[in-house]
């Protein structure tokens, strides 16, 4: 059977839309026609709305295995449904670690029976993230896993960080790097050093906490010559380093989430503005912008953290880090950047929320609107403003700086391999 998604706008590659008709057959993008005959297809109208290549995202935390309390690979996968995202990639900071290949086994079919969209997990950079042993890169390559992340914590020594680099590189893989130097990063700090800490009275985590690992990992990256990728960048030094070391030749990328492009330290008032890197000054989300717009970053990715309502009600100083994000991010960043400040446009939102990663992660057949891809989909309604109530989430977590937000840019529709799992009238699939 084929399936005819008939009347949608699609947006061409002088960020101008057209109307056109695109079929879908098993699973794949077969065809893409100002108007294609419908008989004999199930039929699905559009109505004039966006259609858009499922958004991609390589930061996300499921919790599960370990931590159900916080997000299950069902509710985390059901609420990248919900915001667009087709295919998220699985952070390994879950119980036990997916450091060896018999956890990995267990872990992708736990994925497999559960989840939603596509879901591509991280192996570890080290045993259990705990810097002393690396993971057995080699055999969970051999699982298909390519890309490798201590995400939570940085990679505490610059000797396993190039053994890590080392033995990434044998395997053709990628190390995703959380860089955080613990020796900047005081107890009990919680923010941004800069202004609001003082104003709060709050210990601040200097930006040096962030880049002075991330230079470390640049030197490393090129001697080694290993594929690197640095995770949630938050300050302008690591903007300038990522820029020079690109220029350089070295086989890095980096990205951005939608909190640290939309907010700055001052909008800090309690534990869900807490997030690690901190929200920096308005001069580091100034830089990061810039970063994105000339090249520098090359994706945005959201770090969607989702942790229970009690943990998150601790305060600042005891509070977890962490925000959730799969369910607002593209309606935030759309509304802010496209429609309202028109800073972006919707092709560049689009390269950087899908294309980019897709191709920088190696993901094969994804990111675009072209016939032979994968008919993973998104049908985006870009005019109808809502509030953003984080009660109608479909992630357990409901931590988010942006509860009551008035944006537009919702999904109406997500299909994956051209099914559709939601759909805004019907809800989720299952």
């Amino acid at each position: 059977m084929q399936t005819l998604i008939q009347n949608a706008k699609i947006l061409m590659h002088d960020n101008e839309t057209e109307f056109m008709d695109v079929l879908v057959e098993d699973g794949k993008i077969k065809d893409i026609q100002k108007h294609i005959e419908s008989f004999d297809k199930e039929v699905i109208d559009a109505q004039g709305k966006l259609l858009l290549p499922g958004l991609i995202d390589v930061h996300v935390h499921l919790r599960e295995p370990g931590h159900e309390h916080k997000e299950t690979i069902s509710t985390g996968t059901k609420a990248a449904a919900h915001g667009g995202f087709t295919t998220i990639m699985a952070m390994p900071n879950v119980l036990p670690f997916p450091d060896n290949a018999e956890t990995m086994k267990t872990y992708q079919k736990k994925i497999e029976q559960d989840a939603l969209v596509h879901v591509i997990p991280y192996g570890t950079i080290t045993k259990a993230e705990a810097s002393k042993e690396l993971s057995d890169m080699e055999e969970l390559s051999k699982l298909g896993i390519h890309a490798f992340s201590d995400d939570g914590v940085g990679v505490a020594t610059a000797a396993m960080m190039k053994q890590a680099m080392e033995a990434c590189k044998k395997v053709d893989g990628m190390i995703v790097a959380h860089t955080e130097d613990m020796r900047y990063r005081a107890p009990k700090a919680c923010m941004h050093e800069g202004i609001r800490n003082k104003e709060l009275g709050l210990i601040g985590i200097p930006s040096a906490c962030e880049y002075a690992q991330l230079k470390r990992d640049l030197d490393l990256a090129k001697e080694v010559g290993v594929r690197y990728h640095v995770c949630h960048m938050s300050a302008k030094e690591s903007v300038q380093y990522l820029k020079e070391y690109k220029a350089m030749g070295v086989d890095c990328s980096g990205e951005v989430t939608a909190h640290h492009l939309l907010l700055n330290e001052m909008a800090v008032e309690n534990e869900n503005h807490k997030m690690n890197p901190p929200l920096r000054s308005e001069e580091d989300r100034q830089s990061l912008i810039q970063g994105l717009l000339d090249g520098t970053i090359d994706m945005i990715a959201n770090d969607h953290a989702p942790h229970s309502e009690e943990e998150k009600s601790r305060g600042m100083e005891l509070s977890p880090f962490g925000i959730v994000a799969l369910e607002t991010a593209f309606p935030l960043l759309y509304t802010k950047f496209v429609k309202e400040e028109k800073l972006f446009t919707m092709q560049q939102l689009i390269h950087w929320m899908s294309e980019a990663p897709a191709k920088r992660f190696r993901m094969e057949h994804k990111g675009k609107i072209e016939v032979g891809y994968d008919a993973d989909l998104i049908l985006v309604d870009t005019d109808t403003y809502k509030t953003i109530d984080k009660r109608e989430f479909y992630s357990k977590g409901k931590n988010t700086p942006f509860d009551g937000i008035s944006c537009t840019g919702w999904i109406e529709k997500t299909f994956i391999m051209g099914e559709c799992v939601y759909d805004a009238k019907k809800g989720m699939r299952k």
